[in-house]
């Protein structure tokens, strides 16, 4: 009897928490999307598709009945970037953790007030509720941590989860792809903004006060990265790459702190010249990532080679 009632009791946490997580506000899309979507071949496709579908879930991805295996017992969180939806970042790589044996998550975080977009509001607000996801995810799973995947603002708003609002005792690892560590000048804009009064306040208006809290130099990085850039009791990784038309330069996608690891993609694969925009669907990338999340399976990667620019135009074209 006490054993179906605690089966009962997990049962009921589980529906609780996937209800909390799954009901629509006004205006924005659910915290946890589960509306059944396509796998997709390019980050430009997954923008066109995501547009129509706020709701599209990562192929395989919001499955709170997953059950962890021992081989992999924490589940993935996926934390998409900046203007994006869990479906556009990451209808690539889900399907590939849950082929990989991995249960596998998606956020739609920092919705903007018109609800058209996520990754918009502050920093802490969008941290926030990646906790209160993770929360949730931990109950109706029975896991007792998660690994983060963060890509560009994602990896911020993850790491911000981990070294201040206290993930560290319930996250594993913490993965960021372009990550803007130390954050990104944008081949120079950022520091003309910044120098010009109401300036930063425009690019909050219309773009979303978590992309210009990831100027380089803003005090919200310094904040974050005070003391140093990792807190212990995590594996960190960052996958960077030398041509990212973000982050520039593209050493402020690295950790400085001693135990994190570093990862340019093209000290490993010269010709695979992969782009911020056009990362998260990268096969190359991709591999490091999953490299990253399974020590134990580690595998060399494909190092498919990519020309400088490739796909840039496409995504920009989508996003519009």
């Amino acid at each position: 009897m006490r054993g179906q009632r605690r089966s009962l009791i997990t049962l009921m946490t589980a529906v609780t928490a996937a209800a909390a997580l799954l009901a629509p506000t006004a205006h924005s899309a659910p915290l946890m999307p589960i509306a059944a979507a396509p796998e997709q071949p390019d980050h430009a496709d997954a923008i066109r598709y995501a547009a129509t579908n706020r709701d599209a879930a990562p192929p395989g991805a919001n499955d709170m009945s997953c059950v962890p295996s021992a081989v992999h017992p924490n589940p993935v969180v996926l934390v998409h970037g900046t203007d994006a939806t869990a479906y556009s970042d990451w209808a690539g790589f889900s399907p590939i953790l849950r082929a990989a044996g991995f249960c596998v998550f998606a956020i739609n975080y920092g919705a903007s007030p018109d609800g058209t977009t996520n990754g918009y509001g502050v920093i802490e607000d969008s941290a926030a509720q990646l906790k209160s996801m993770t929360t949730s995810i931990l109950e109706a799973t029975g896991a007792a941590a998660v690994d983060l995947v963060g890509y560009s603002q994602g990896a911020a708003v993850a790491r911000y989860f981990v070294n201040r609002l206290g993930g560290s005792s319930v996250v594993g690892r913490w993965v960021g792809i372009a990550s803007p560590t130390y954050g990104g000048t944008m081949y120079g804009v950022a520091p003309v903004v910044q120098a010009v009064p109401g300036a930063t306040g425009v690019v909050a208006g219309e773009f979303g006060p978590g992309l210009a809290q990831l100027m380089a130099g803003s005090s919200f990085l310094d904040r974050l990265n005070a003391g140093g850039d990792t807190v212990p009791g995590v594996e960190y990784t960052s996958i960077a790459t030398r041509v990212d038309e973000v982050i520039q330069p593209y050493t402020n996608a690295l950790l400085r702190d001693p135990g994190a690891h570093n990862i340019v993609v093209q000290d490993l694969c010269p010709d695979t010249e992969v782009a911020h925009f056009t990362f998260t669907y990268d096969p190359t990338a991709l591999r490091l990532a999953l490299n990253a999340l399974d020590p134990a399976n580690a595998r060399p990667p494909s190092c498919v080679p990519v020309p400088l620019g490739s796909g840039i135009l496409d995504v920009v074209l989508a996003s519009h």
